[in-house]
């Protein structure tokens, strides 16, 4: 039997496994539903690999675990960026506040429009270059820079009202 057809086979008992594994870690379901179809998706590139891996439900609940890693790795690199376009705020003295203020800041990235919020994801989140996020905006080094500009301004006026309700 081959590896692909071997996932197959082990899918309809793992699926429950998987979904239950990574509900119980992070607690909500659109993340555990998107965290098992990331990792039915690399179980299925990883069968067609050579040689494939031997398929089994403790194989794929070990392939759910490192999605799972991958996760709390971006969303910590998240936190700490969405932290650094917010430098201007002064820092804060208890650690809770420092998790309200990045739930905060979360919470303004959110409220931008798309073309505000994808050049901050990109460049402060993802950590990309001015040349890449232009790139991938599909818009020159300048346009891209002002673009930034006009963001995080739009990021301070929003974040500054948001804190107005403490």
């Amino acid at each position: 039997m081959a590896a692909s057809e071997d996932l197959l086979a082990v899918y309809d008992r793992a699926l429950p496994i998987v979904y239950g594994y990574l509900l119980s870690r992070c607690g909500r379901v659109a993340l555990a539903e998107d965290l098992t179809a990331e990792t039915f998706l690399a179980a299925a590139v990883a069968v067609r690999r050579a040689p494939p891996p031997p398929v089994s439900v403790p194989w794929i609940v070990g392939v759910a675990r490192h999605k799972l890693v991958d996760h709390w790795r971006r969303q910590a690199r998240e936190e700490r960026s969405i932290r650094a376009v917010a430098d201007d705020m002064a820092p804060a003295e208890d650690p809770w506040d420092v998790q309200l203020d990045a739930l905060r800041a979360r919470a303004t990235l959110e409220s931008l429009g798309p073309h505000h919020r994808a050049a901050l994801t990109l460049r402060y989140l993802d950590d990309l270059p001015v040349p890449t996020v232009a790139e991938l905006l599909g818009r020159t080094v300048h346009a891209t820079e002002a673009l930034l500009v006009r963001a995080r301004a739009a990021f301070r006026t929003l974040h500054t009202e948001v804190g107005c309700d403490d």
